[in-house]
């Protein structure tokens, strides 16, 4: 009985060792993950969130790399006057290295300057650009809701 448990555990453990696929997610060469966020509502900005925190902790330290890339509605996600709880978990996310990028295009649409935005938060002149962009360089583009 004691050798099944042990097999069992071990047939486990190597499977969970196995879940990534070749080549293997390393310092030197990460995952890449564009996440597109296009909508303000707060259960979706938090969806995607909780989406993030969850990759992150299946892999490796320092093996993956992540930008959120706002665009239209979406960017008001990164504004000051946000929601203050997600506010927080954005700010916690940065901690991990996670990148947000906020759309000027759709800032200057709506009038906003980067004041109005959270610190260390990056700009770019056309969100979609930039997704288009970071998938040629190699990152996988996801929308997770």
């Amino acid at each position: 009985m004691k050798k099944i448990i042990a097999l069992l555990f071990i047939s486990i453990f190597v499977y969970a060792e196995s879940t990534f696929n070749d080549p293997q997610p390393t310092f030197d060469e990460p995952r890449k993950l564009a996440i597109q966020l296009y909508d303000s509502e707060v259960k979706k900005v938090n969806h995607n969130l909780s989406t993030i925190y969850n990759i992150l902790k299946e892999y490796p330290a320092e093996s993956l790399k992540v930008v959120v890339i706002t665009y239209g509605n979406g960017i008001r996600a990164l504004k000051k006057d946000y929601d203050k709880d997600t506010l927080r978990r954005i700010n916690s996310l940065m901690e991990y290295d996670v990148e947000f990028i906020v759309c000027k295009n759709t800032m200057e649409t709506m009038k906003w300057t980067e004041e109005d935005f959270i610190d260390d938060v990056s700009f770019v002149q056309a969100g979609i650009v930039e997704l288009i962009e970071r998938e040629i360089a190699g990152y996988v583009g996801i929308i997770a809701y």
